[in-house]
Formats: structure tokens, C-alpha cells, sequence
């Protein structure tokens, strides 16, 4: 049997007698489809229509038109968020600026306040807001009645305002992973965004707020208190206390006053002699004596603020004293109490180690060293002066020394006069109590105290005087 029969390529196929296969062509023959059989026009279709036909054939997918599609979406909206971000940061840079107060800035406070008081756009009714914070404040009445004081600040979050016609975002930003460790509050910030036209406007919110929070302290005195390197309000603003209700023998306080005006009106002249701009006072005397009370009131009448150093505190360092001493809020006077009990009795325990690590000479470096600080007025109190190192109180750390000793029988009738002022016997009343304290020794704490106590009159206040005049003050 033949291998491939003669009908498979369309010819008639015949046999000789000796078996030898003839083929003949017919000419009706039609090819198979057969791919490399038949004619050219059925050879198969060139390489550029089989990429043709491929893509097209994917193209016919609705499953791949489908996710093509996705893809080309999604790489628009992600190139439009680029763009986006981009245009956003350009604007940002370009038209608007940003104006930053943290809280380690002293006008945090003022800011917020100002920030509170102003009128919000969308209400003629002052600042509205649906975040708040509220900061609560304890003050005495002047009849000493305690009262309690509500303020509304802007909260957490975005706030909008307007001011003198420009339209400012509000943001206040709190990071609770960054805390201050010396009042646990944690770390904010409050940033104020406008058009960089208005920027101008900054220095005057700035002003505006500063003078709002001065208003809080106007004739007031804030003391100050040392936490560890930084000086942090001690309380509320103080009620200034007059001059005159401190009653010292006569020229002490008028000489003190002189010097210090003297001094203040002089940075020039010591600059121009090459002087350090610092001056030290000493005050000594027994206690009740009147000390500190004088220089709460020569700050009261100067506008200045007191800064109590305390030298004994645990974990002073001689570097925190001359930070501290460089870093005084200005206009600002240093007190130093008991100056001579500073370095007495230091004993070490196991639990606590030393209470402070402060040195004689860490403070005598601090007060008139290298790197002390200048612009600068430190008033030290003492008991007990014959105690104090030479080194501590010559001239260049401690400029004046002045003793306010008991009270003196002149000293005594000027605070009984302006005790029981406008009261009959008054006058008389002062003579006779002159004429009592001649020889005696009688603190003018001790004074004040009976007087305060005598309320009914000048009468009593004599009558009781003879009990305190012949009291033994403990020895301190």
C-alpha cells in the first residue's frame, strides 16, 4: 500500500503493471488549507499582520481592557496628586508664610490670649470656636478674699480668624511624646498662616498680645523662682507694694534708692570705662528686721521684678547658679536670702546625696567671675555678717552694705503715726511710744505685729507694748 495516496493532493493516481505509480495533475484541484501545501496566497500571514492581529486580539479582551484601563486611571490620579501637592507647596512658598510660636517662648501665652479675644469671621460676636482649652487662675481680692478667674483659649486644631481685613488660619499643635520635665505640660506650638502680603501684620499681633499680657502684671511685681535651669513664675503678679510702708532709720533707704537709680541710668559710662555692668548690695541685720520686705518694695517702686535664688536647692550646679544669674529676666533684681547659711550644715545622706552641689567658689565666680553675668543687681540678705567670707562681700560682689538694725525710737513713731493715722491721740499717742522704746530693742516685725493685733486704737497698742518690750528673742 502506498504511503500517501495520489487523492490527497487532488491528481488521478493510476498503477503501471509493474507497480511504479504515475501521477497526472487535474487542474480543478482545490488545496486543503494545509499550512506550506497549495499555493503562495496560502503560505501564512507576514510578521507585521501577526503582531497586528495579537494586539488586537488583546484589545477584543474586555478582561484586559478592563484592567489596562484601571492602571491608566490610576497613574492619572496618582500624577494629579503630585501635581497637586506640588502646586500646594508652591503656593505655600510663594503666597503664603507661616508664623510659629512653641511653647518655650514667652509669648506663647500672650498669643493664645490675643488669639481668644479676637472676633471670628464667621461671628460678630468675638472668637467662636468648637475647640477650646480653658486655663484657670486662683487670685486674692484685695480685701483677700480668694476668687477664681475662667479663660477661654483657642484649643487643639484649626481655628480661623480675621484681622484688620486679612484672613489668618489658626493652628495649635500639641506633641504629647516631647514633655517639659519641669512642669510635665507637654510640647505645643501655635502657628498662624496668612497671605505673605499681610505678613507685615505679624509684628503688630506680636505687639498687640505682649501689650495684653503686660496689662496683667501693670503696677504688680512677678516674683520669679529658680526650677532647675530655667526661672519660672512664682504665682500671680504681686500687688506692688508702696515704698513708704517700709519704715528704716533714717537714710538707709533713701541712700539705697540713690545708688541703685544711679547705677541704672549708667551703662554707658561703665561700658566706656570697660567696668562690668553689675552691682551687689548686702543688707544685714537681725531678722524682722525689714530686709526683704525693702527690696519687695524698691522693686515695686523701680517697676522691676525679684528673682529668689535659692542656693540650697537639690541638684543646684555651680554651671545652673551662672546660667541662671546669665539668663535673670530683665529688668529684674536677684535676691540671695541668708547668704551665710548657704554652705553651713551640708550633710550628705545616702538617699538624697548632698542637697546642692553648689561651691563657695562656683558662687564667687558667678557673682564677679569671667563669665558672670553683667546687666545685673543682686541684693543679699544675712543675720549674721561677721560670718561671711572677706572673698564674698568686697567690693566688686557686694558694692553697698547697709545694716537695718531694730528698730530705733524715731523709726517706731513714724509706723505707729501711719498705723492709727486720722485717729485721736495720734501725735500724743507717738510721744509716749518714743519715749518707751528709749534703751529697749524691739524688731520692727514685733511692731507691726502688735499694731496689726491693736486694731481699736492707739491706746491698746500702748497698753500691749509693754509686754513685747521686755520679751528675750530666741538667739537664731
Amino acid at each position: 500500500m502506498p504511503l500517501f495516496s495520489p487523492t490527497l493532493f487532488g491528481g488521478d493516481a493510476g498503477a503501471s503493471s509493474n507497480g511504479t505509480a504515475v501521477t497526472s495533475t487535474n487542474e480543478n484541484a482545490q488545496p486543503l488549507g494545509i499550512p506550506g501545501v497549495g499555493d503562495a496566497s496560502t503560505a501564512g500571514p507576514p510578521a507585521g499582520a501577526s503582531s497586528t492581529s495579537l494586539w488586537e486580539s488583546f484589545a477584543a479582551n474586555p478582561i484586559f481592557s478592563a484592567g489596562f484601563g484601571l492602571i491608566g486611571i490610576g497613574a492619572g490620579l496618582t500624577l494629579l496628586r503630585r501635581g497637586l501637592v506640588s502646586a500646594d507647596t508652591l503656593v505655600r512658598r510663594r503666597l503664603l508664610t507661616t508664623l510659629e510660636i512653641p511653647s518655650t517662648d514667652k509669648s506663647h501665652p500672650w498669643v493664645l490670649d490675643w488669639i481668644s479675644r479676637q472676633s471670628s469671621p464667621f461671628s460678630k460676636r468675638g472668637f467662636r470656636s468648637h475647640q477650646l482649652s480653658v486655663n484657670t487662675n486662683l487670685v486674692k481680692k484685695d480685701s483677700g478674699a480668694p476668687a477664681v478667674e475662667f479663660r477661654q483659649v483657642p484649643g487643639e486644631g484649626t481655628h480661623f480668624i480675621r484681622y484688620r481685613g486679612a484672613w489668618m488660619q489658626v493652628k495649635r499643635e500639641r506633641n504629647a511624646r516631647i514633655v517639659d520635665l519641669s512642669s510635665g505640660t507637654p510640647w505645643e506650638s501655635v502657628s498662624i498662616t496668612t497671605l505673605s502680603r499681610d505678613r507685615v501684620l505679624f509684628d503688630d499681633i506680636l505687639r498687640e498680645a505682649y501689650e495684653l499680657g503686660s496689662k496683667a502684671v501693670e503696677n504688680k511685681t512677678m516674683i520669679w523662682s529658680a526650677w532647675g535651669a530655667e526661672w519660672k513664675p512664682l504665682g500671680p503678679p504681686r500687688r506692688k507694694r508702696e515704698l513708704d510702708s517700709v519704715v528704716l532709720d533714717k537714710g538707709i533707704k533713701e541712700r539705697i534708692v540713690e545708688d541703685v537709680k544711679t547705677f541704672m541710668g549708667r551703662e554707658k559710662w561703665y561700658a566706656d570705662r570697660g567696668i562690668p555692668y553689675r552691682r551687689g548690695y548686702l543688707l544685714s541685720g537681725p531678722p524682722g528686721s525689714g530686709k526683704s520686705s525693702f527690696v519687695q518694695a524698691l522693686a515695686g517702686t523701680l517697676s522691676m521684678d525679684i528673682c529668689i535664688l535659692n542656693l540650697s536647692e537639690r541638684g543646684q550646679t555651680d554651671d545652673k547658679l551662672n546660667h541662671l544669674l546669665i539668663n535673670a529676666p530683665p529688668r529684674s533684681i536677684i535676691l540671695l536670702e541668708d547668704i551665710d547659711a548657704a554652705f553651713n550644715k551640708r550633710v550628705q545622706t545616702s538617699s538624697d546625696g548632698y542637697q546642692s552641689a553648689v561651691t563657695f567658689s562656683g558662687l564667687l565666680n558667678a557673682l564677679d567671675g569671667v563669665g558672670a553675668a553683667e546687666s545685673r543687681i543682686i541684693f543679699m540678705t544675712t543675720n549674721h555678717p561677721s560670718v561671711l567670707d572677706p572673698a564674698l562681700i568686697r567690693p566688686g560682689r557686694v558694692d553697698m552694705h547697709e545694716t537695718l538694725d531694730d528698730a530705733t525710737p524715731a523709726q517706731a513713731r513714724v509706723l505707729f503715726e501711719r498705723f492709727y493715722a486720722g485717729q485721736p491721740g495720734v501725735e500724743e499717742g507717738g510721744a509716749r511710744l518714743e519715749a518707751m522704746l528709749k534703751g529697749r530693742s524691739v524688731t520692727m516685725a514685733a511692731l507691726q505685729g502688735l499694731f496689726i493685733i491693736s486694731a481699736d486704737g492707739p491706746e491698746m497698742a500702748l497698753r500691749s507694748l509693754g509686754t513685747v518690750l521686755y520679751q528675750e528673742r530666741e538667739p537664731i
